[in-house]
């Protein structure tokens, strides 16, 4: 309470304190902001990894917070060198019983390998995921659907590791693992199912869009461009740049507004499943055309057709194999892989460390080539 005649006085002689006192605290706190971006560092820099000629806006910033945090996943990952073989080994195959795939290895980097299946895929159920809880004896059985998953999973990382080098090891040698999918979860995360009609009152074009769903990330845009894209070879391209050309859209060799549409569906998808922006791969003054594309789209280009292989020839032949709690809520269908399934996010699985180091039994589809003794103690060397 001020006393009755500064009151009195004030009432008597108005002045405006508040319009200098906002302007003040505002002035103090811009100081204050500015001496702690000083001394602590912009939290929000960004840093920019040009694609292309500067002035055609074809960067991709990133926050520097961002890029100075690595993929936690990346600790989960374990030193195993192999075994050398030495010259008479017995082999995998001709121990156990029902080796179908990896026959080929030696006891010892055999079992190596199943144990880190194990940790990779089912850390916490162990051997018995695969095998049950029988004893040694029984695991030469096919009892189990996972086992079953599991032995044509192994040979889809081989071939991709063999067959599509270009996308994987793009920019250096990183290979890929059951981990680059699963991560120590029995299914992966990413996966995805076929999820149209999304509109029930319609049939046609109306039913697969004007819905926001996880599927077309989370727009209006069709939500089929997965399975359009990824599951069904669709050809990506948008409607023609000129009008009044000879084109009948009943033609189902001519580009529509709806494939453009879906078209930006799945590029919507890749931007996000990678975290870049479209100038990763495309040219901002002319994303049309393929002569002015960056070194990316030739990657990713690959990354598609790798997509298709695997969906179409590993993992929908797999249906039969799984159990109704493991098929797609609407359609039963069986789980397929997508670009965000390794990548997570980054620009690459677990921003490009080498996971097919210590596993040159799943670089392959034949025989694994195994390091020279003298080679690996020069590498160990210089790795000291």
């Amino acid at each position: 309470m001020l006393p009755k005649w500064f009151n009195d006085w004030n009432s008597k002689n108005p002045t405006d304190i508040y319009g200098p006192a906002v302007l003040v605290g505002a002035v103090g706190a811009a100081v204050f902001v500015a001496a702690m971006l000083v001394s602590f560092g912009q939290p929000f820099a960004t840093d920019s990894l040009q694609t292309g000629p500067r002035g055609t806006g074809m960067s991709v910033p990133e926050f520097k917070a961002d890029l100075a945090t690595p993929d936690p996943d990346r600790d989960e990952v374990f030193e195993n060198p192999p075994y050398i073989p030495e010259e008479g080994e017995e082999l995998a195959g001709d121990i156990y019983e029902n080796v179908q795939v990896l026959g080929d290895l030696t006891d010892a980097n055999f079992n190596r390998l199943m144990a880190a299946m194990t940790t990779w895929v089912a850390p916490d159920q162990g051997c018995a995921y695969c095998h049950g809880e029988g004893g040694l004896e029984t695991y030469g059985e096919d009892n189990l659907y996972t086992k079953i998953v599991a032995r044509r999973m192994i040979q889809m990382t081989q071939a991709i590791n063999e067959g599509w080098d270009g996308h994987v090891n793009a920019n250096k040698q990183v290979g890929v693992t059951c981990f680059t999918c699963h991560r120590g979860q029995n299914v992966p995360s990413d996966i995805w199912f076929k999820i149209t009609p999304v509109v029930q009152a319609m049939d046609g074009w109306g039913a697969v869009q004007n819905r926001a769903t996880l599927r077309s990330q989370y727009t209006s845009l069709p939500a089929d461009a997965l399975e359009t894209y990824l599951l069904d070879y669709g050809i990506i391209g948008v409607h023609n740049l000129d009008s009044r050309v000879a084109e009948s859209p009943s033609d189902p060799d001519v580009p529509t507004w709806q494939d453009a549409e879906r078209t930006f569906a799945l590029m919507n998808y890749v931007s996000n499943s990678l975290g870049v922006n479209c100038v990763f791969c495309h040219n901002s003054r002319a994303f049309y055309d393929g002569a002015q594309v960056t070194p990316q789209w030739g990657t990713e280009s690959l990354g598609i057709g790798m997509v298709q292989e695997i969906n179409n020839d590993y993992l929908v032949p797999l249906k039969d194999e799984y159990p109704p709690e493991r098929l797609g809520p609407i359609h039963a269908d069986a789980p397929k892989a997508a670009c965000k399934t390794c990548h997570k996010g980054y620009q690459q699985p677990l921003q490009g460390l080498n996971v097919i180091r210590d596993w040159p039994e799943l670089a392959t589809t034949g025989a694994p080539v195994y390091p020279e003794p003298e080679a690996e103690a020069e590498e160990a060397e210089a790795s000291e």
